[in-house]
């Protein structure tokens, strides 16, 4: 039951990253600290729609 994920920067709102994830083990939204290019550092990235 894995399904993609779009995760974006909370500070860019730009949407960077895709991953999967099990929607049994992590039925919220996930957060992880990624890099940003944009950014051009480490921040915060949550999935979005």
């Amino acid at each position: 039951m894995r399904v993609k994920a779009i995760l974006a920067c909370t500070e860019c709102k730009n949407r960077n990253y895709h991953t999967m994830k099990n929607k049994k083990n992590n039925p919220d939204r996930i957060e992880m600290n990624k890099y940003c290019p944009t950014c051009k550092k480490h921040t915060l990235h949550r999935e979005t729609k």
